[in-house]
């Protein structure tokens, strides 16, 4: 897979099994997502949601201190209302949550304010045990304002998200494990090699069935029961006659067939 990206914030290398990685690139002011790297992760989207070979793609923080440490407070601090109704974060991790196939962040330090919520709009999360998980916004004079309020109750419940947006408090990883904030906990130096052990697992699954199911979860969160099932019948329906489908299942009956013999 070529590598035609260039970013001034992000870092971007891509595999021949169709799994990129994104670090964020700004290790200085501990990769705080400021205007620039909004943009640059949207074009990264854009450019990467046109490539069928892609199969995962892995979100990570340069220097080891930070994922994300929250949304750059120097741009935050000069925002207005009419900023916030542009949804300028709120609207990228949207972008994450919904694309096409699986996102895995993966946390070492920070991941504070946007950071957190950045995580939380991934579909999956690996922890190293010095990451710190939070909400503070309130003590900033704000509310979670990018996805935080919707995505943090289905993750840890209803009670534990009030508790963590009404005072911002802090936690630690193996706290986030706990209460179902993130799916695994792991030693800093083995973070990255964890998200890749997890997004090789992604790449052996049919590429289809791997993007609907993906789209049949999302959906699932905000659909009525019947029309969320009346989606994965149809979904299923074109994958029943999908020509992986036929190969796959046609491998698998020939190695068991093979262990009988």
């Amino acid at each position: 897979m070529s590598e035609p990206f260039t970013f001034a914030t992000l870092q971007v290398e891509a595999d021949d099994r169709g799994i990129v990685c994104c670090t964020f690139n700004r290790p200085e002011v501990r990769n705080a997502l400021n205007l620039e790297m909004v943009q640059e992760v949207r074009r990264l989207l854009e450019q990467l949601a046109a490539r069928d070979e892609v199969r995962a793609l892995i979100f990570t923080g340069a220097g080891g201190q930070a994922f994300v440490s929250g949304a750059d407070i120097a741009e935050l601090r000069e925002r207005g209302r009419a900023e916030a109704l542009q949804r300028i974060n709120n609207s990228l991790f949207r972008e994450i949550e919904q694309f096409p196939v699986p996102t895995i962040a993966a946390v070492r330090g920070w991941a504070l304010g946007g950071g957190c919520e950045l995580a939380m709009a991934c579909d999956l999360r690996v922890a190293g045990e010095s990451a710190r998980f939070g909400q503070p916004e309130v003590r900033l004079g704000i509310i979670p304002g990018a996805g935080a309020t919707y995505r943090l109750p289905r993750l840890v419940g209803m009670g534990r998200a009030r508790e963590l947006i009404f005072t911002g408090r802090i936690i630690d990883a193996s706290e986030a494990l706990a209460i179902g904030l993130v799916n695994y906990v792991v030693p800093d130096d083995e973070v990255l090699a964890k998200a890749r052990a997890l997004a090789e697992a992604i790449a052996e699954g049919s590429p289809l069935a791997v993007r609907f199911a993906k789209m049949a979860l999302n959906a699932a969160a905000e659909m009525s029961t019947d029309a969320a099932l009346t989606l994965e019948t149809i979904m299923q329906a074109v994958l029943f006659e999908d020509e992986e489908k036929y190969r796959r299942m046609s491998a698998f009956l020939e190695r068991r067939r093979a262990r009988k013999s």
